[in-house]
């Protein structure tokens, strides 16, 4: 029995001595004082957006002849739109006031039309509407096929200063190609591209804002394309900020300045002056009536 008594403690002490509390917290080990530093960076997480842009111009089943068209509609304030042809990305706009307006090239025959809007994360909405569209150019026919421009980014972003660069993808047509970019700075830069295929197109912004970027191409036979996109200088705008649908308005300030030293020096002339004409008319008058008087006595 004495046994059993001592076994029983022994085993109830070696339960305690190997387990844990259930509070105890385990020791980080220490840092070794050669150990690296590393960073942490990450993104706010949000929705993404859950409204849909809608394409109101052109209407279901209108037939062009010539391109580019103007697409419109209506959109979320903050966004940007990003419109496609048949699946293919042809241009985007930063929504202003709740609309868009935007050229886009259309494609031989039938085109479907849509607009799709992204937040900052690059988050996507749902569809818009679709418009079905047709164009018809038989002048073509020579040249053989449309020119395609597209990217697979409708915005891109880089800091003040540094260089923002941008792939984009050149189809159909017939070489050389000759390219006009307008940076929506104020800056225009013209490149030649011998094929078709990849084309980066480069720019330096000096401030910040959000700027539009619209591409031109013209190939041998004077075929052209247009892409319009959203760039956009890191940071807060500035007020000098061109170009841009969302930066800010050039200001003009007027500043009337009262000249006030001749004022002063007009009116301590004018009374003197009055003095001297009204004496000038009374000698004038009293020698007129010295004159009448001496005919009269004569």
């Amino acid at each position: 029995m004495r046994r059993l008594w001592l076994s029983a403690v022994l085993a109830l002490a070696l339960s305690f001595s190997t387990s844990a509390p259930a509070h105890a917290i385990t020791p980080l080990p220490d840092p070794s004082p050669t150990a690296s530093s590393y960073g942490i960076s990450g993104e706010k997480p949000q929705p993404p957006p859950t409204t849909t842009a809608t394409v109101t111009t052109p209407n279901n089943g209108a037939s062009f002849s010539d391109s580019p068209i103007t697409v419109t509609g209506l959109c979320t304030q903050g966004l940007v739109v990003q419109v496609y042809d048949n699946g293919v990305f042809v241009g985007s706009v930063n929504c202003t006031s709740g609309s868009f307006s935007i050229q886009v090239t259309l494609f031989t025959g039938t085109n479907d039309i849509n607009a799709i809007q992204y937040d900052d994360l690059s988050q996507a909405s749902p569809d818009s509407n679709h418009i079905t569209v047709n164009y018809n150019n038989s002048s073509f026919s020579a040249f053989g096929t449309l020119i395609t421009l597209t990217s697979n980014y409708g915005r891109r972003a880089a800091d003040p200063g540094s260089t923002l660069t941008w792939p984009l993808l050149l189809s159909g047509g017939n070489g050389p190609y000759a390219f006009s970019i307008d940076w929506g700075d104020g800056k225009t830069d013209l490149k030649s591209q011998s094929v078709t295929g990849e084309v980066d197109i480069s720019h330096v912004y000096n401030q910040s804002g959000i700027y539009k970027v619209v591409v031109k191409v013209t190939d041998t036979n004077g075929v052209t394309a247009f892409l319009q996109l959203v760039a956009v200088a890191n940071g807060k705008p500035t007020g000098s900020t061109s170009g841009s649908s969302g930066g800010g308005k050039n200001t003009t300030t007027v500043v009337t300045k009262v000249v006030w030293i001749p004022a002063v020096v007009t009116m301590v002339l004018l009374l003197p002056a009055f003095w001297l004409g009204r004496r000038s008319e009374l000698v004038s008058i009293h020698r007129r009536m010295e004159r009448d008087l001496t005919k009269y006595n004569d």
